[in-house]
């Protein structure tokens, strides 16, 4: 039961993983927003900078994974 509930969250396909790179974006623009009232100046346009930035660096993460999962599944499939 459990295990099935934990496949839930488990992002197999690309598809899924842009979705979640998405997700992640909009927050991110929403909070440099905030921080933009909070801060006006350069300080408030470096952090949503910094809130953007990670977002892209998250996804090329999740993207890689993606790939690394694929070849190491592909790989366990070939008989030696």
């Amino acid at each position: 039961m459990f295990r099935k509930l934990g496949r839930l969250f488990v992002i197999k396909t690309r598809w899924e993983a842009y979705l979640i790179i998405y997700a992640l974006a909009l927050g991110a623009t929403s909070r440099g927003v905030a921080y933009l009232d909070q801060y006006p100046g350069w300080g408030g346009k470096l952090l949503f900078l910094a809130c953007t930035g990670a977002v892209f660096l998250a996804g090329a993460k999740i993207l890689d994974c993606l790939k690394y999962e694929k070849a190491e599944r592909e790989a366990a499939e070939t008989p030696s």
